[in-house]
């Protein structure tokens, strides 16, 4: 079994929902970015996702945008994204970490060879947001050899239809995108994300993590009472931005994004209970 593998399962033997938490890596520099990297699994993360900053982040909000802004301009390369893996499988052996963001950056870099680095800085998992099912020759497949979950999202206009193809190759889990749109919005319906799960649980056994628009401990709650995961980004990258002054980390800004992890956590603990 995979890290993400083993962690749903611990985590279903909890009854409880995973917390996947979503950062940019490098942001707002390379330091800090390691370090609240490395201080998420003790706040209370389940699985880490890692942004892959990028020029052209279409699917992104605001605040994600600026944070890959902030990392570029810091110096991240994908190749430092690969680093900071590595630095925070040191310390932890255990806690799945997913690559996320765009095949541009993949491509250019190589796709073999990032794969092996990958592999062996301890990536898990990869989601790569522009690259449809029809295109899975290009780096789905060889992730899959190369022994990392490929994670697939499905969003509300994904019907029926086209669900089978979007989840052939799916592995580690099924990232449903609550709304149409770039992230950071607000969910305008709980009760429709619970019938989605519901509908993609019946064509498939992966779990199911719910992204965009989960900002708070009592969201949590609630989506986390639908599915196997939730997932929380631009609140967590819009804390990293607040803490900063003159643009610089202060003092502030790790335990900025450790304090609402922490209370994001009581919420999924809380979401089943």
């Amino acid at each position: 079994m995979s890290r993400i593998e083993q962690r749903f399962a611990a985590l279903k033997a909890e009854n409880r929902p995973a917390l996947v938490t979503f950062i940019m890596a490098g942001d707002p520099d390379l330091a800090t970015g390691q370090a609240i990297l490395n201080a998420l699994p003790q706040a209370g993360a389940d699985i880490i996702e890692l942004g892959m900053p990028f020029s052209d982040p279409m699917a992104d909000g605001l605040a994600i945008q600026l944070g890959g802004q902030r990392a570029l301009a810091a110096g991240q390369t994908l190749i430092g994204v690969l680093g900071m893996v590595e630095d925070f499988r040191r310390k932890d052996e255990n806690t799945p970490i997913v690559l996320m963001g765009y095949y541009n950056p993949i491509y250019s870099f190589g796709v073999e060879k990032f794969l092996v680095q990958a592999k062996e800085a301890g990536v898990d998992g990869l989601i790569v947001v522009d690259l449809p099912p029809e295109e899975d020759d290009e780096l789905c497949l060889p992730a899959l050899k190369a022994g990392i979950n490929f994670i697939r999202l499905t969003t509300p206009t994904t019907d029926d239809k086209r669900l089978p193809a979007v989840l052939k190759n799916t592995s580690g889990f099924v990232y449903y995108v609550s709304m149409t749109g770039v992230t950071g919005a607000a969910i305008k319906s709980r009760g429709a994300v619970g019938e989605a799960v519901d509908r993609i649980k019946g064509h498939t056994d992966l779990p199911v993590a719910v992204g965009f628009g989960i900002k708070t401990a009592e969201d949590a709650a609630e989506i986390g009472r639908h599915a196997d995961g939730i997932v929380v980004g631009s609140v967590l990258v819009e804390a990293v931005r607040t803490s900063l002054v003159d643009g610089k980390a202060t003092d502030k800004t790790v335990d900025a994004v450790r304090n609402i992890v922490a209370d994001l956590s009581s919420g999924v603990k809380r979401a089943r209970s």
